[in-house]
């Protein structure tokens, strides 16, 4: 079994290995380069691993350029700043598929922080309908933290 394993690896392209395990999320955010601060882009997120972020752009983005996500959480916002490694035009969605790689393993714990949120307040919702009352956030952030975190943890770190 385990040699099986090694040999499937083998056979993967360049592109099918990661570094970090990606995990899809679609949440709505904002960036902006560093050197031009004053114009800010919305963008939507595709996924995110522990070592960047991928997200989709109508502008291009020069690679190894450096810039700041803003991601919005309720009435929150956490920035994290992180270096353009890919900026690829797909034809069909006339938009940029733009990769990020986290300039510290400070950046990828925030946005680890605010998917965690996010995941929460939708198990809110969820729980919400299923009770037929309103689930405060902190009532669902204890009950999904009890339930989920552990699975959570072990995808991440």
């Amino acid at each position: 079994m385990f040699k099986k394993k090694v040999k499937e690896q083998k056979t993967q392209s360049p592109e099918d290995r990661r570094r970090f395990i990606r995990h899809p999320i679609c949440i709505p955010l904002e960036f902006e380069r560093v050197k031009m601060p004053q114009r800010k882009h919305k963008v939507e997120s595709v996924n995110v691993s522990l070592g960047g972020l991928l997200f989709l752009s109508r502008v291009r983005i020069g690679i190894g350029t450096d810039i700041t996500v803003s991601l919005p959480f309720k009435d929150k916002i956490f920035k994290v700043r992180g270096r353009v490694v890919r900026c690829d035009k797909d034809a069909t969605a006339r938009l940029y598929h733009t990769g990020i790689s986290f300039l510290k393993v400070a950046e990828a714990f925030k946005v680890k922080l605010v998917e965690q949120l996010h995941f929460i307040e939708e198990y809110r919702c969820l729980r919400s309908v299923q009770l037929n009352r309103e689930v405060s956030l902190p009532e669902a952030s204890r009950e999904w933290i009890k339930r989920y975190s552990r699975q959570f943890r072990e995808l991440y770190w």
